[in-house]
């Protein structure tokens, strides 16, 4: 048996393709929001389709910050995806709102300015020495599907603290691609579409469960 992770189902829109490419990589995967389930598991997802608000009010809804907050106080892994990436940062300003995000990171997600939106395709990432995430893939193109992103990250290097391991992409600027925090990891591109990239980045967050 591969490792238990669990999908947390709120309400995210379709997550077919993230549970078939976490079962590729070598999981055991279920899809729910079962709370002891999501507590117990050896890694939880956290997918994120749509607009921030939207995504933080139904991952509240169904207690899914109190599960983050508590795996998290425990060294239990969390992996965000897309929008599921954004609501770990403190703020997100979207089409007029600005709503509270869960507050891991420090930081703001706003619009990006880009001659085009959204930014859908593959790009390329700058990975920084030492990410396990992307190990064997430093160099591979990965796909996104967005219009707001985090382009600043103020934890990033120094402090007596080992601090988090950040990649960037651009798309008229840059942003964060993904962030490696101890058991707390995201991705803002979606692995689960990212061919064998994506499925080795998943396979290599599996195997460090």
């Amino acid at each position: 048996m591969g490792k238990n992770v669990v999908v947390f189902d709120y309400g995210s829109g379709n997550v077919h393709s993230a549970l078939k490419a976490l079962e590729h990589a070598g999981a055991s995967v279920s899809l729910t929001r079962d709370k002891a389930q999501a507590l117990e598991a050896d890694g939880l997802v956290v997918p994120g389709v749509g607009a921030f608000e939207a995504v933080m009010t139904a991952l509240v809804e169904a207690g899914g910050d109190h599960i983050i907050d508590s795996r998290l106080a425990g060294g239990k892994a969390v992996l965000g995806i897309c929008v599921g990436l954004q609501v770990l940062f403190e703020t997100g300003m979207e089409h007029g709102v600005t709503t509270a995000g869960l507050g891991q990171w420090p930081g703001v997600v706003d619009k990006l300015e880009a001659p085009r939106l959204p930014h859908m395709g593959w790009n390329t990432v700058e990975v920084p020495e030492g990410s396990q995430l992307f190990r064997g893939v430093e160099n591979e193109r990965f796909y996104f599907v967005h219009s707001y992103g985090v382009t600043q990250f103020e934890l990033e290097g120094g402090g007596p603290l080992a601090a988090p391991l950040v990649t960037w992409a651009e798309h008229g600027q840059r942003f964060v691609a993904a962030v490696e925090n101890g058991p707390l990891s995201a991705t803002q591109f979606h692995p689960e579409k990212s061919g064998l990239a994506g499925l080795t980045l998943l396979r290599n967050w599996v195997e460090s469960l």
